[in-house]
């Protein structure tokens, strides 16, 4: 299988639902919180393959047993998690998120509080909301369903989650449980596995060029010594899964649409 538009073929979206399953490879038993619906679908994937350790919420106050499709209710309630309880596993390590970006630099800085001068914003967002903590406590990762320069900039208008800079600036505190897994966006995978801890490609989704990324990122990329390798393909198994048990409905094209030929 390979990408395309036949029947058959793996679209971008699908390519992008197992970058964000990869987030939780080997994650164990911690607290899963995808936001944003290709994450969602691909913490779902996760935990039915490679990370069957990993708890799933139905992004309110419970703990889930099975594996419901998404955009379904859960049919099996395995626990009850309140606020407080919530956050006790943020602060404890326990829990690796997925959250989006409205920007965010080449040391992971991630803005979703407003676009402009803070003082004075030309567009106000969601606001910082939980944004640090998360970034200093637990293990992060970005999705970024749209990849253009206005999202990845040279410098962010204000700093909500904590880049690598940042961090280490702060000192010990900041920087002991500081760690950006990946960022994951509509055109491939990206790290910051450098010396400078500054973002580098990973993979491509296939269809995507080199020029097609660096065209749409406001910062110089890093790339791998041997060359930039493609996403993984998802095997027979991960796709059957994602189009008839996580994603029947198909809500992962809704945010990722199918690539026109």
């Amino acid at each position: 299988m390979s990408a395309g538009t036949g029947p058959g073929a793996v679209t971008r979206a699908e390519y992008c639902v197992l970058a964000c399953a990869e987030a939780w490879r080997g994650a164990g038993e911690v607290l899963a919180a995808p936001m944003g619906t290709v994450p969602a679908i691909g913490a779902r994937l996760a935990k039915l393959t490679f990370s069957p350790g990993l708890l799933l919420t139905d992004g309110e106050a419970l703990l889930v047993g099975d594996v419901p499709a998404a955009g379904a209710r859960s049919a099996v309630t395995e626990g009850w998690l309140p606020y407080r309880r919530h956050l006790a596993l943020v602060a404890t390590g326990r829990r690796h998120v997925m959250m989006g970006a409205s920007q965010i630099d080449r040391y992971g800085n991630q803005n979703i509080s407003c676009i402009g001068d803070w003082a004075r914003p030309d567009r106000q967002l969601l606001g910082v909301r939980g944004a640090p903590v998360n970034t200093l406590n637990n293990p992060v990762g970005y999705w970024v369903p749209k990849h253009s320069k206005r999202t990845f900039v040279a410098r962010v208008d204000m700093v909500c989650g904590v880049g690598y800079d940042r961090a280490a600036a702060a000192g010990p505190s900041a920087t002991r449980y500081h760690r950006i897994a990946e960022v994951v966006s509509d055109l491939g995978v990206f790290d910051f596995e450098t010396p400078d801890r500054t973002m580098r490609i990973r993979s491509l989704h296939p269809g995507v060029g080199i020029g097609d990324v660096r065209a749409a990122t406001g910062f110089a990329l890093r790339e791998p010594a041997g060359g930039v390798p493609y996403t993984r393909e998802p095997t027979a198994a991960e796709l059957r899964l994602i189009r008839e048990t996580v994603d029947p409905d198909g809500l992962r094209d809704r945010e990722v649409p199918p690539c026109r030929p």
